[in-house]
């Protein structure tokens, strides 16, 4: 394991290794695990950066639920909107359900915010957000994750799903910015 890598223009230096990273996500899997029993949850992760998220916490979830992949669209030019227009690949039937929402990370929470209204309209029982990492120092709305394995401060960071400019995602370890 490096402690320090360069990707493009920057040097990260290694921040969390991926037996915490792992340790986090059984947590919040036996946390679900006790909560969610007997709801029929249907867990939403969000592309491209919860993959590695997604697919570690279907290991350790145990209560019958599906999982599907959704991406948003959202009109920008050099910097996010933070409006979601649209919810591609929502082909289940969420009317009545738990939503569970499997998001990389949670800053600003304005993603989180609008996709949350954006599933609000297919009249779900529930939405609960799980989140991998929580920054609340960057928090600009009133949220919180119902699931979170890890809070970490306000840094820049890459792996495990995450990236700098599309670069970074399979790193197992997460870096932050040096």
């Amino acid at each position: 394991m490096k402690e320090t890598i360069t990707i493009k223009d920057k040097q990260f230096e290694l921040f969390i290794e991926q037996e915490v990273i792992e340790q986090g996500i059984k947590r919040v899997a036996e946390q679900m695990n006790a909560e969610l029993d007997g709801k029929d949850p249907v867990f939403l992760a969000v592309l491209n950066g919860a993959f590695m998220f997604a697919g570690e916490l279907m290991k350790e979830v145990s209560v019958p639920s599906e999982i599907t992949f959704v991406r948003l669209a959202s009109y920008q030019g050099t910097a996010t909107t933070h409006r979601v227009e649209e919810i591609l690949g929502l082909n289940e039937n969420i009317k009545g359900r738990v939503v569970v929402i499997v998001e990389d990370i949670v800053d600003s929470g304005n993603t989180m915010v609008a996709l949350t209204e954006e599933l609000m309209k297919h009249e779900p029982a529930e939405v609960k957000i799980a989140t991998l990492l929580f920054k609340p120092a960057a928090l600009q709305q009133k949220l919180s994750p119902d699931y979170v394995a890890l809070e970490i401060p306000n840094d820049f960071i890459v792996g495990y799903g995450l990236d700098y400019d599309g670069y970074g995602r399979n790193l197992k370890d997460i870096y932050k910015v040096k």
